[in-house]
């Protein structure tokens, strides 16, 4: 099966988190969660959930300045048999199930977009087969929204991939029932000039399990934004990512796993690495155990491997605990640059020095691209890591 549409082209310092209402959380510091773009005011900068973001690089996006066009983006979806793909309006009741913007860009993006793509795959489903869902674009500005939508005990693969040039707002809704297994590998590799500012939702049910692969290497901004809350005891969350940032780029993660419900995990783990002038790096990692949420198991880490002067990270690891029954939590971060030590030991044993670098580097994030479990997306991303180190020789 497959559907194509077209979308109109339309040194830092921990923060901390706070409950608010329907169990939806944000920073202390910034507006309440909201549909309404009105309900947020137009960001500045000096916002703690914006102080890293270079907001004059967004086109717009962050201060309703940027009018959808008509070339936009494409988005085209292949599905296995069995597999519900339907474009729908703004009143189905799945859009935004599974959480509120939290900023105003996803504010803009729910309130800008026309129709909605949603991906169901009906209980006790078990594909073979990924869902892949091709987002390229076309040279315009777009606003979109997607919702992945699995029945109970229902087990699926989606690939969310990312070309072309495009400015970019939207919001992707994971819904997952009772018993059901999602792994979601959403790759940005954009053009050189186009911006993607996207808030990821994932509503986990009881015993559900969520995998989110998030790579990232193009695009001259990208800031993503992946959110998780539990609908039921026992659900699991693994979060990985990996992100190359090369000269001039932006590229910021910024996370959210809200363990409100007793009994769950989750797991977060991000590795990036930087070359080149300018290249900025953010990493936030925002875990809330809240007052209900007893027997929660958590841990969340980011590194990021420095390859040449001139690069930026900023990486914060943030993690707040309302009750005492829990399992474990904790976090770690660490930025350090290229083992020279490493490199010697491959150079020493006949290995020349380009080639130990690169292995050095695969190492690096092996891990990670074991986790995508997709052979076809995973020789893609070797060899994107490949093409990035061969351009820095």
């Amino acid at each position: 099966m497959a559907e194509a549409q077209n979308l109109p082209g339309g040194s830092t310092t921990a923060g901390t988190i706070a409950v608010a209402a329907e169990s939806t959380v944000a920073t202390r510091m910034s507006a309440p969660p909201s549909f309404d773009v009105a309900d947020f005011p137009v960001p500045h900068g000096r916002e703690e959930e914006w102080r890293f973001t270079p907001l004059e690089r967004l086109r717009g996006l962050h201060d309703g300045t940027a009018a959808a066009t008509g070339t936009g983006v494409k988005v085209d979806v292949e599905a296995p048999a069995g597999v519900t793909v339907e474009t729908v309006g703004r009143d189905d009741a799945r859009i935004g199930k599974a959480g509120k913007p939290v900023d105003r860009v996803a504010a803009q993006a729910y309130s800008a977009f026309e129709q909605a793509s949603v991906v169901s795959v009906p209980k006790e489903t078990v594909l073979s087969e990924p869902i892949r869902i091709s987002v390229h674009g076309e040279g315009g500005t777009a606003y979109g929204h997607q919702v992945i939508e699995l029945g109970a005990f229902a087990e699926a693969v989606v690939i969310l991939d990312h070309t072309g040039d495009a400015v970019l707002a939207a919001n992707v809704d994971y819904l997952l029932g009772d018993g059901a297994k999602l792994t979601v590998v959403s790759v940005q590799d954009w053009d050189d000039k186009a911006v993607h500012v996207a808030q990821h939702n994932a509503l986990v049910g009881r015993d559900a399990s969520f995998k989110s692969v998030v790579v990232t290497f193009g695009g001259d901004v990208v800031r993503l934004h992946p959110r998780v809350q539990y609908a039921g005891t026992g659900g699991e969350a693994e979060l990985f990512g990996l992100y190359f940032t090369d000269a001039g780029q932006h590229q910021e993660h910024r996370l959210l796993v809200d363990h409100n419900t007793p009994h769950c995990k989750s797991n977060v783990v991000y590795k990036g690495a930087l070359q080149g002038d300018d290249a900025h790096a953010v990493w936030i990692g925002d875990v809330l155990i809240e007052a209900a949420a007893e027997g929660t198991d958590t841990y969340e880490m980011n590194r990021n491997l420095v390859l040449t002067d001139g690069a930026r990270v900023d990486s914060v690891p943030n993690l707040e605990i309302e009750t005492g029954e829990i399992v474990g939590a904790g976090h770690a971060s660490a930025t350090g640059r290229f083992d020279d030590e490493q490199l010697f030991y491959l150079m020493a044993r006949g290995i020349p020095a380009d080639e130990a670098r690169r292995l050095v580097v695969r190492g690096f994030f092996a891990e990670l691209v074991q986790q995508i479990g997709v052979p076809d997306i995973e020789e893609r991303l070797i060899e994107k890591i490949a093409a990035e180190l061969e351009a820095s020789v």
